[in-house]
């Protein structure tokens, strides 16, 4: 006569256990630095899209003087969605005298350090 097996028990091991809880916390902190990583991009793209409405409102505003600026540099504020910037203007001479080139640089303190956030040059003829 054939005895039964003693019946095992099922399930899972102390190992198989451990090695599923470090695929979880592995995956989950996969997640979280993709989600960090997201967020501050997110406030990188924000922050330009502020730079470069201030830095395109201090080109409009030499453009409706109608005159040709001066050489030279210059420095203003601009506060945006509560955030405050500076955009700094630097005009310079060309080879065509009725013309002057305009960068225009904005920068903002992020963390107790200087931040260039955008730059844009055009060129500006006389009217």
């Amino acid at each position: 006569m054939k005895t039964m097996p003693a019946h095992r028990a099922r399930g899972f091991t102390l190992i198989e256990v451990l090695v599923a809880l470090a695929v979880v916390a592995v995956t989950l902190i996969a997640g979280l630095q993709a989600t960090g990583a997201l967020t501050r991009a997110s406030a990188r793209q924000s922050d330009q899209w502020l730079a470069q409405l201030c830095a395109e409102n201090e080109l409009t505003r030499l453009r409706l003087t109608r005159q040709l600026p001066g050489v030279g540099d210059s420095e203003s504020a601009c506060v945006q969605a509560g955030r405050e910037m500076r955009v700094r203007l630097s005009v310079q001479p060309t080879p065509n005298p009725n013309f002057r080139r305009i960068d225009a640089v904005v920068i903002a303190n992020v963390d107790a350090d200087t931040v260039r956030l955008l730059s844009i040059s055009t060129v500006m003829g006389r009217y």
